[in-house]
């Protein structure tokens, strides 16, 4: 993946090489290069670190440092100032929780990728209305492969949806099967002090999982 400045378009080639984003709540920025590495021998284009993780623009300072055709930045960034602050680490990335205009707006000024947190076709269709580059599903233990699939229905074809929140490896196929176009891992790939070689072992899993 290039560095292209323009972000659907930076985002849809990450999300073509593997459509998995990995959150990495907790990390640290000693941490970051190891599993930064791992992830990225693995085939990962896109790497979260949430904001309430220690020192956490340190973390993406340094994994876009080292990884500059990697599609890095934030997770739970809840305003618009903490979107100035990731972009001034480097990141090019801002993922939340939920939809907040003024994220969205601030994040597409920046010319950053943005996909914000829904859970309903109404927050679904004001976040693509606003800009927003891709939805995250969340939390996805309330959102149903089921429920997925009749908010395809109604969506754009292009939107890409991204369930977060207790996927495995071994649920991911039913939620493919109803509409969904990649995941956010998280504890399930990276907890606070897993090893480079567990986070590699828990890669490799999804990784198959997805590519069959």
């Amino acid at each position: 993946m290039n560095t292209s400045t323009d972000p659907q378009q930076a985002l849809a080639q990450a999300m073509a090489q593997l459509p998995l984003i990995a959150i990495l709540r907790g990390l640290t920025p000693a941490e970051a290069p190891a599993i930064g590495q791992v992830l990225v021998d693995t085939g990962f284009a896109i790497i979260e670190v949430p904001l309430n993780s220690p020192e956490p623009l340190q973390s993406i300072a340094a994994l876009t440092q080292l990884f500059p055709q990697t599609l890095i930045g934030a997770g739970t960034v809840l305003n618009a100032q903490q979107v100035k602050d990731v972009h001034a680490a480097g990141g090019r990335l801002v993922v939340a929780p939920n939809f907040n205009p003024a994220v969205v707006a601030q994040a597409l000024a920046l010319d950053m990728v943005v996909v914000p947190g829904v859970a309903t076709p109404s927050e679904a269709f004001a976040a693509l209305d606003a800009g927003a580059h891709g939805l995250k599903l969340f939390p996805a233990e309330m959102i149903s492969p089921a429920t997925v699939k009749a908010m395809r229905a109604v969506l754009p074809n292009t939107a890409a949806l991204i369930p977060v929140g207790g996927i495995t490896p071994s649920n991911m196929a039913l939620y493919l099967a109803a509409g969904a176009r990649g995941f956010g891992l998280g504890s399930a790939l990276y907890a606070q002090g897993r090893s480079a070689q567990e986070v590699q072992i828990q890669a490799q899993a999804f990784v198959h999982a997805f590519t069959g």
